[in-house]
């Protein structure tokens, strides 16, 4: 349903554009398309998440007129939760990695969000964000919005994300391309995309550090190496992924994804962060492999580049990473 003609940010989310990536679809042969979620009022898909969150929160008796929200994030579900929360007098608190991109810091401290940084250290280590903001929800009986594992998140991809493609694909759509946060997106959208059609492929990308490749391919939870991508790639199965229908996984460097977010940006005008970078490096691939078959391969554009820039756009981060601007292979 289109939001009304006069609304409010809640009712902004949602409803995004599906853009054709034409460079892509020409190198390739076949229809690559990106959802925009960098159309969110947010900036990024994580809004859904939030909406979704807060939406059952309420419903349920759980968050209350000025009560508080709390979440681990790595940022962008914090905006979200920052901007929806706020727009409903909520009180927003996030524990956020000290590792994140110093725009994500200013955005959330610039809409009166409470920021707290703390160490980037493994899940196992109690000072990790998300460790720190369940005690934080237990020591003041806040709402911890826990996108994790909070069912609400993918439930509410399922019922907005993968109906918006469906219908903006005119019911044709071979394979979708997703990474993996929190699990929120790939759930929802592939649980509805193949309860239309059954034969439509769900392919999950990773970046390095994370276990879901193995665990997807293997059955066993193992990752190594680290990652410059914000937002995606998890060692431990959450209950949004375990209701997620995938049937194969990539791993992609990196280099990988620099490659093609700086592909994007100046031949398509698409300025994109990593993880949406990364989720179209996957679905390029994917589509070389069916060179000319003229499938429609779908991934979702999560949020805008320059929520980045100090480090993807920043030659002296990236060469002190061992990273370069180079052409994308065709």
């Amino acid at each position: 349903m289109a939001p009304p003609r006069i609304g409010s940010l809640w009712d902004a989310v949602g409803n995004t554009p599906l853009l054709r990536i034409g460079s892509l679809s020409r190198l390739t042969g076949c229809d690559i398309l990106g959802k925009a979620e960098f159309m969110n009022p947010g900036g990024s898909i994580k809004d859904r998440a939030a909406k979704g969150m807060i939406q059952r929160a309420e419903a349920e008796g759980k968050l209350a007129p000025g009560g508080t929200i709390i979440e681990g994030t790595a940022g962008n579900t914090g905006i979200g939760l920052g901007l929806l929360g706020r727009e409903r007098g909520y009180r927003v608190v996030v524990t956020m990695p000290d590792s994140q991109a110093r725009e994500k810091f200013e955005y959330l401290e610039a809409m009166g969000v409470e920021v707290r940084k703390v160490p980037t250290v493994p899940f196992s280590n109690p000072d990790h964000f998300y460790h720190r903001a369940r005690a934080l929800a237990e020591e003041n009986g806040w709402f911890w919005a826990n996108q994790f594992e909070n069912t609400a998140n993918g439930d509410f991809h399922y019922a907005t994300t993968g109906p918006e493609l469906w219908e903006q694909c005119e019911g044709r759509l071979d394979i979708l391309v997703c990474s993996v946060g929190s699990g929120g997106a790939i759930s929802g959208v592939s649980r509805y995309l193949k309860e239309k059609n059954p034969s439509v492929r769900v392919v999950m990308v990773d970046p390095p550090g994370s276990g879901l490749y193995c665990y997807v391919r293997e059955g066993k939870m193992e990752g190594s190496g680290s990652s410059i991508t914000e937002g995606i790639g998890i060692m431990r199965l959450t209950e949004n992924f375990r209701r997620a229908q995938v049937d194969e996984a990539l791993r992609l460097s990196d280099q990988d994804m620099l490659e093609m977010l700086y592909h994007l940006a100046r031949e398509d005008a698409l300025v994109v962060g990593t993880s949406a970078a990364i989720n179209a490096r996957a679905a390029y691939e994917v589509a070389r492999r069916h060179q000319g078959q003229g499938l429609r391969i779908v991934t979702l554009l999560n949020d805008h580049g320059s929520r980045y820039a100090s480090k993807v756009f920043n030659p002296e981060f990236l060469a002190s990473k061992g990273l370069g601007v180079k052409p994308l292979p065709t």
